[in-house]
């Protein structure tokens, strides 16, 4: 375990959907081994589908991201107020993120799934009246979520229009370290100014809840009110707008499966699994501390090391077969780790499956002559960035 190796590159144009294939060999050598980061510094990077579970589902690996031996991936400062909720440990965690569950049951999602499709059908009625071409990332796949989130949090009117601008900036991966950290300061701003609206005229949503059942009682800090709804803004929107972007060109390139699909609309649910672990926009990795001495893949991980769990590497394992290949039906699909594992597991994972869900069947069925209105090597994937997508997918029908 003495050899250290390079942080294997991002995904390339070569081959824009699978893992990098720097990760496929790092499995095939020991599914936990030690790289080197940007920094310099070398934590262990696991790359095995049990082994990710294993770190992921064990309290004795920390979350905490002010620990000194987290991996960072990003080269700007994220503001303090952002993403704290995936950076803490329980009793804390489990604290807040209780505060957060009952507005995200799979009976509550469910109940929002009227809601969705008349956003959904609304985006389609309108790109389809201002005819083809269309930019499917702009015209369907960024508003969508977008708008599902400022229902959740009762952002409208004028409110919502500016929601929407700052968070096209914080979603433009191709600006600089300086401008990213300015995007996500500007959304600090916009958030605490949020939260101190809901506070004087608190509404029927999800933030104003929070406000007034938590903030009020002195259960949460008015800083931890706007890391929260950070948390829900961030994380629940750029990642299911990737997903349905990204999800709809990886269909265009299996016909075989989008006829599957379009002859057995019943199979869309299993399909979005299949597709969340196919594509695992997550890409960067996952970080971890350990707290002490663990063994993980017969490699011991001495306490205070840093670890990376990358998500992409573990859904294309050999725990599901023939893993290089896409097949909507995979009795297995859903054991997927896109929306991590353990205590830490995405909280929206179910409302986002209801938006991949709808957005992609109603998509399919309204445009079945739907295709690229460019060639595919041109398409702009986002290889840079932490969550992985693509910039514009220009189309016709």
């Amino acid at each position: 375990m003495d050899e250290i190796l390079d942080y294997p590159e991002l995904r390339a144009a070569a081959c824009p959907f699978a893992p990098p294939p720097g990760y496929a060999e790092l499995r095939e050598r020991a599914a936990v081994t030690r790289v080197r980061m940007w920094d310099g510094s070398t934590p262990f990077l696991v790359t095995g589908y049990h082994e990710a579970r294993t770190v992921l589902g064990d309290s004795r690996f920390s979350a905490d991201g002010t620990h000194k031996a987290m991996p960072r991936f990003v080269k700007f400062e994220v503001p303090a107020e952002t993403f704290n909720l995936g950076r803490m440990d329980d009793p804390e965690h489990a604290r807040i993120r209780r505060m957060l569950t009952a507005h995200f049951t799979i009976r509550r999602t469910e109940a929002m799934r009227p809601m969705v499709q008349e956003i959904v059908d609304d985006l389609l009625d309108r790109l389809i009246a201002e005819g083809p071409p269309a930019d499917l990332v702009a015209d369907f796949a960024f508003p969508l979520p977008s708008r599902v989130i400022g229902e959740l949090l009762g952002v409208s009117g004028p409110g919502f229009a500016e929601f929407q601008r700052i968070s096209k900036g914080v979603m433009d991966f191709t600006a600089s370290a300086e401008e990213m950290g300015a995007a996500l300061g500007g959304m600090v701003d916009y958030v605490t100014g949020l939260c101190a609206a809901k506070r004087d005229d608190p509404g029927d949503d999800v933030l104003s809840r929070l406000i007034v059942d938590q903030e009020l009682t002195g259960e949460l800090t008015p800083q931890q009110v706007v890391a929260t709804a950070l948390v829900l803004l961030l994380a629940g929107h750029e990642t299911t707008a990737n997903m349905i972007a990204l999800s709809t060109v990886l269909l265009l390139r299996h016909p075989d499966q989008l006829a599957r699909l379009r002859a057995d609309p019943g199979l869309m649910a299993n399909a979005v699994e299949e597709l969340l672990r196919y594509i695992t926009i997550v890409q960067e990795g996952t970080g971890r501390v350990a707290i002490e001495d663990v063994e993980v893949g017969g490699v011991l991980i001495p306490a205070g090391e840093g670890v990376i769990i990358n998500l992409p590497s573990a859904n294309w394992d050999a725990h599901f077969a023939d893993a290089h290949e896409l097949d909507v039906s995979r009795a297995n699909a859903r054991e997927h780790v896109a929306f991590g594992f353990g205590v830490h597991q995405c909280l929206g994972q179910t409302l986002a499956r209801v938006e991949l869900q709808i957005a992609l069947e109603t998509l399919l069925r309204r445009l079945p002559a739907l295709r690229l209105d460019i060639p595919f090597g041109e398409l702009p994937f986002l290889y840079e960035s932490m969550n992985y997508g693509v910039a514009r997918v220009p189309v016709t029908w």
